[in-house]
C-alpha cells in the first residue's frame, strides 16, 4: 500500500492536468483522476510493464474518459477526438522514446551477460530460457534481471544517461 501511496503523489499531478485537458472542467478531472488511480489499484497484478506506469494511468484515464462520454451519451465530433487522441499518443511516443535513448545510453555502462540478461527479459524470455542461454543459473538471471532495474530507477531518477 505504501508503493501505491508512492505512485499517486508521484502521478496525481500530471495525470490531473492529463484529465484536465480532455474534460476542460476541474470537477470532472478530479473525479476521473480519483477513479483512475483506483482502478488501477485494483488492477495492479494485471500490470505488465510493458508500458511505463506513467502511460499506464494515461491509459487508463482516457478509457475513463472515453467510457464516461458514450455513458453521457455526448456528441463528440470524430476529428476531436482523433486529434486529442493524436496529440496523446505522439506526446507519450516522444516520452517512451527518449527514455528509451536513456537506457540504451545507460546500459553501456554494463557488461556483455548484465545486458544479454535484461534485454532478454525485456523481450519476455523466461527466466529459464535467459539462464540457459546465459550459461548460469535462474536465480542469478533473476538476481541480475532485478539488480539492473533498480540500478537503471536510480540513474533515471538521479538524470542518469542524458
Amino acid at each position: 500500500m505504501k508503493d501505491f501511496e508512492k505512485l499517486y503523489y508521484l502521478h496525481k499531478e500530471e495525470l490531473y492536468r492529463y484529465l484536465f485537458g480532455l474534460t476542460h472542467d476541474p470537477e470532472q478531472a478530479g473525479d476521473l483522476m480519483q477513479e483512475t488511480f483506483l482502478q488501477a489499484m485494483l488492477g495492479i497484478g494485471r500490470f505488465r510493464q510493458e508500458s511505463s506506469v506513467r502511460t499506464w494511468l494515461f491509459a487508463i484515464g482516457r478509457n475513463l474518459w472515453l467510457k464516461e462520454m458514450r455513458k453521457r451519451r455526448e456528441t463528440v465530433e470524430y476529428d476531436d477526438l482523433l486529434e486529442t487522441y493524436a496529440r496523446q499518443t505522439l506526446e507519450e511516443t516522444a516520452a517512451n522514446r527518449e527514455t528509451l535513448h536513456r537506457i540504451k545510453r545507460l546500459m553501456r555502462q554494463k557488461d556483455e551477460r548484465v545486458n544479454l540478461v535484461f534485454s532478454m527479459r525485456v523481450s519476455g524470455y523466461s527466466y529459464a530460457e535467459i539462464a540457459q542461454k546465459a550459461g548460469i543459473s535462474e536465480s542469478s538471471a533473476r538476481v541480475l534481471e532485478h539488480r539492473t532495474r533498480v540500478w537503471l530507477k536510480q540513474q533515471m531518477e538521479k538524470g542518469g544517461g542524458k
